[in-house]
C-alpha cells in the first residue's frame, strides 16, 4: 500500500509542476483535465501525509517510553496508546480511498421517476420524490433541467425525467435506482386508513456520443402535439418528439422543450443514456452475479426504501438503515442517508477485494 501511495504522491506533485507550465496554462482542455486529476488525488495524498506523520509520532513516542523521567514515560505511554488506536482506522480510510473508482462517478445523471402501485397516490409520491431530489440538488449547487413530464390532475407525475448537472453527481445519486415505497394516509382517504403506494426511480449516467455508437438509421423519430394533465392539448404545433430505437425497442418522448429541435436534442440525450445504462447492466451480468450481489447497487425492481409518514420514519432495506427524520429527508436533507449508503458499499467492495 505504501508503494502505491508513493506513486500517487509523485503523480500529484508532477501535476502541480505541470500546472505552472505556461504551455499547459494556455491549453484550457489540458489544464482542466490535469486540475480534475489533481483534485481526485488530493484526498489520498492528504491522508498519506497524515499516516506518515502518525507513524513518525509513534516512533518518537516509543523512544520516550524509555525516558528516565517517570512523568514523561507516563505521558508517552498514554499518547502511544491513543496513536495505536488511530493507526488502523486511518489505514482503513486509505484502503477505501484506494478502491477502484466507478468511471461514471464524475458524470451528470438523467433521472426518471414513475408513479407505480397506488394510482393517484403513487403519482403524487413520484412528485414528492422529484421535489426531494430537487431540494438535494439545490443544497449541492447542482443544476436541474426537466426533460419530459406527464403531470397528473390529482398532483404529482405519472412520469418525469430530468437531468442533474454538477460535480460528481452520479457518485451520490447512483444508489437511488429501484422501487420506493410510501406508507401514509392519502388526502382523498376519508376514513384515515394508511395506504401503501410505490414509485420507481431510475438513475442513469449521462452518456457522451463517443461512448454510445448511435446509428440514426436505427432511430425512428415521430412528432406529436404536447399534452398536459388529463390529456388536454397544450399547443397545436407538433413540437413534442418521440424517438424509438428499433433494435432495442427503447422509446423516449420529450415535450417540455420550447421547440421541436430542443425536444429532439433532449430525447436523443436520454436515449443515449438509456442505451449506455443497458450496456452497463449487460456488463455487470458478464462480471458475475456473485460479485454484483456483494457490491452492486441492488436489484432495480426490488423495494429499496420505505417512507413511513405516521412514524416519521425512513428505512433503506439494502443496508438496514433507519432514521426517524422523514420530514428532513423529504426536504432534501439526504447527506446522512447517502453517506451511509456510500460507506456500506465501499466496505462491501473492500471485503470482496480482500478475499479475492
Amino acid at each position: 500500500m505504501i508503494d502505491r501511495l508513493e506513486v500517487i504522491r509523485q503523480r500529484y506533485n508532477q501535476i502541480g509542476e505541470q500546472l505552472t507550465d505556461l504551455n499547459i496554462v494556455s491549453d484550457i482542455k489540458k489544464m482542466t483535465a490535469l486540475s480534475k486529476e489533481q483534485r481526485s488525488l488530493e484526498k489520498i495524498v492528504s491522508k498519506y501525509d497524515e499516516l506518515m506523520k502518525l507513524q513518525k509520532e509513534i516512533e518518537d513516542l516509543k523512544e520516550m517510553v524509555n525516558d528516565p523521567e517517570l512523568e514523561i514515560r507516563q505521558m508517552a505511554e498514554s499518547e502511544l496508546e491513543i496513536a495505536h488506536e488511530k493507526l488502523p482506522q486511518l489505514e482503513e480510510e486509505i484502503k477505501i480511498l484506494l478502491l477502484p473508482k466507478d468511471p461514471n462517478d464524475e458524470k451528470n445523471v438523467i433521472v426518471e421517476i414513475r408513479g407505480a402501485a397506488g394510482g393517484d397516490e403513487g403519482n403524487i409520491f413520484a412528485g414528492d420524490l422529484y421535489r426531494m431530489y430537487i431540494k438535494y440538488a439545490e443544497s449541492k449547487g447542482w443544476k436541474v433541467e426537466v426533460v419530459d413530464s406527464l403531470p397528473c390532475e390529482a398532483g404529482g407525475f405519472s412520469q418525469i425525467s430530468f437531468m442533474i448537472s454538477g460535480e460528481s453527481v452520479y457518485s451520490f445519486m447512483k444508489y437511488e435506482s429501484g422501487s420506493h415505497r410510501v406508507q401514509r394516509v392519502p388526502s382523498t382517504e376519508s376514513a384515515g386508513r394508511i395506504h401503501t403506494s410505490t414509485a420507481t426511480v431510475l438513475v442513469m449516467p449521462e452518456a457522451e456520443e463517443i461512448e454510445v455508437d448511435l446509428d440514426m438509421n436505427d432511430v425512428r423519430i415521430d412528432t406529436f402535439c404536447a399534452s398536459g394533465p388529463g390529456g388536454q392539448c397544450v399547443n397545436t404545433t407538433k413540437s413534442a418528439i418521440r424517438v424509438t430505437h428499433i433494435p432495442t425497442g427503447i422509446v423516449v418522448s420529450c415535450q417540455d422543450g420550447k421547440s421541436q429541435h430542443e425536444n429532439k436534442a433532449s430525447a436523443l440525450k436520454v436515449l443515449r443514456a438509456r442505451l449506455y445504462d443497458h450496456m452497463l447492466q449487460e456488463k455487470e451480468k458478464e462480471e458475475g452475479a456473485e460479485r454484483q450481489a456483494k457490491i452492486g447497487h441492488g436489484d432495480r425492481s426490488e423495494k429499496i426504501r420505505t417512507y413511513n409518514y405516521p412514524q416519521n420514519r425512513v428505512t433503506d432495506h439494502r443496508i438496514g438503515y433507519t432514521v426517524q427524520q422523514l420530514d428532513r429527508i423529504m426536504e432534501g436533507r439526504l447527506d446522512g442517508l447517502f453517506e451511509a449508503l456510500i460507506s456500506y458499499y465501499q466496505k462491501q467492495q473492500l471485503s470482496v477485494d480482500n478475499n479475492a
